[in-house]
């Protein structure tokens, strides 16, 4: 049997109480829902939409995204060369369905990555691959990559809008002569210049309505739209404005029904984006949304208070991580009134040290925690109501090493005692981050809330990509 075959007989068909621990789980209803709400958004801001796959790496969750039976272009974003080579033949797929598609790889191009990024470029065909531009030094390698394909790559440039994890300063002399350059390489052919391309990580931390986008708007305004010798150049496609990471826009993807009162912030937000868009397009730019983690969600997103407790709460969480209890150690919290710990099989590794920022003041004072016990299978346990974090109770990954992880109580030891654990106890933890946490694990194991009385069933099995 081949591989997929091993593993579908190994588990489909099996509860979670039967599998081997630690585990990573995905709810397909929640899942299904997640990636329908951001279609739907997407369709009703008529915005361009690229998914990126970077948090689930796999072929299965991709065709969710990007709605399978549809006939809308197919634009996706990678943040590895191996997640780039594996989605190939979907998009080889999607393109004899008459579907138009663009692979970006989000990341700075490097010497390294020409070479692979050349066949991949030459099975899509023209416009089939983006890659991003930051310096000059990385102009040859779009000579190369247009070389070694036959296709001159379409180029983002990546600027840094305060994040300061790539991308040049817009708006300063090293910004406009790489623009200048970008332009002189579009004109003897070696690239088409797509864009910008500004990471919006702070919207994890503030809600800005899009104030980025603004900010990039009045510079892209001010100067892509002209060519090295400073005329209009107007016989061209429009400029795209892309923006990765809107998942935590506060807003973005709730469905028009649910609002309706266009005094509430939401309501008012969604106005704007449609104005804003609206506006971009009389000035010959297009505003392009990417983001990826909304797919599954996770504690990260709970903490940001992403969007309206509506539609991001615990309900819309896909991802856990399936755990045992493995010892239990009474009272020995003595910081917390002599409360119980206990240990899992899932520390570092299984569930990531990837801490949250959950608004307080200094932050973390509100959850500090390594992962959120669920209710599943623990009695007691209560769930995350509105005001989480800063609001919440209940067990909690505290600590993590390695292999172990130490669950501790936040709350009394009164309330500690309505969920107590026992050892060989089962648990399901809501990790901080899905991207970080499924590094790790090689395969999703794939239940349906949908499925009554069989809730915990295991109906499919999907391989994740691992490497560079």
């Amino acid at each position: 049997m081949a591989g997929m075959d091993l593993l579908k007989a190994q588990y489909v068909g099996k509860s979670l109480y039967n599998v081997p621990t630690p585990a990573l789980v995905l709810d397909l209803a929640k899942v299904e829902a997640n990636c329908n709400l951001m279609l739907g958004a997407a369709q009703r801001l008529n915005l361009n939409w690229r998914a990126h796959i970077k948090t689930h790496k796999t072929t299965e969750l991709t065709r969710l995204q990007v709605g399978d039976k549809s006939s809308t272009p197919v634009n996706l974003a990678v943040s590895t060369l191996t997640e780039a080579e594996n989605i190939v033949p979907l998009l080889k797929e999607y393109q004899e369905s008459s579907r138009k598609v663009n692979l970006l790889f989000a990341f700075p191009i490097y010497s390294t990555c020409v070479d692979r990024l050349a066949p991949i470029s030459a099975q899509l065909g023209p416009g089939g691959l983006s890659v991003m531009v930051d310096h000059p030094d990385q102009i040859k390698h779009l000579t190369a990559l247009a070389s070694k394909s036959g296709n001159p790559p379409l180029v983002f440039l990546k600027v840094n809008c305060g994040s300061d994890r790539a991308g040049v300063v817009p708006d300063t002399p090293e910004c406009n002569s790489l623009i200048d350059k970008l332009l002189v390489s579009e004109a003897v052919g070696s690239c088409e210049f797509l864009g910008v391309y500004a990471h919006t990580s702070q919207s994890y931390e503030t809600r800005s309505d899009w104030k980025a986008l603004e900010y990039l708007r009045d510079r892209v305004r001010r100067r892509l739209p002209r060519s090295p010798g400073g005329s209009q150049r107007t016989a061209r496609p429009p400029l795209i404005i892309a923006v990765g990471d809107v998942t935590p826009t506060p807003g973005f993807s709730e469905p028009a029904p649910a609002r309706g009162n266009p005094s509430t912030p939401s309501e008012a937000l969604v106005n704007k984006m449609s104005d804003l868009i609206a506006t971009l397009k009389t000035e010959n730019l297009t505003l392009e949304a990417h983001a990826g983690v909304y797919t599954t969600l996770d504690m990260q997103q709970l903490a940001s208070h992403a969007r309206s407790s509506d539609y991001l709460n615990s309900a819309a969480l896909a991802l856990t991580v399936l755990v045992e209890v493995v010892s239990l150690y009474p009272q020995r919290n003595s910081a917390n009134g002599g409360t119980a710990e206990a240990l899992i099989n899932g520390g570092t590794l299984a569930l990531a040290r990837e801490p949250c920022k959950d608004k307080g003041s200094p932050p973390g004072q509100h959850y500090s925690a390594w992962g959120l016990v669920s209710p599943w299978n623990c009695g007691g346990q209560p769930v995350p109501g509105p005001g989480f974090p800063a609001e919440h109770e209940g067990w909690e990954v505290g600590r993590v090493t390695q292999e172990h992880g130490i669950l501790t109580w936040a709350g009394s030891p009164e309330e500690q005692k309505r969920a107590p654990l026992y050892v060989g106890q089962r648990l399901r933890v809501w990790p901080n981050h899905a991207c970080i946490t499924g590094a790790q694990h090689g395969w999703y194991l794939i239940v349906d809330s949908r499925n009554r009385g069989r809730e915990d069933e295991i109906v499919d099995v999907w391989p994740r990509w691992s490497g560079w």
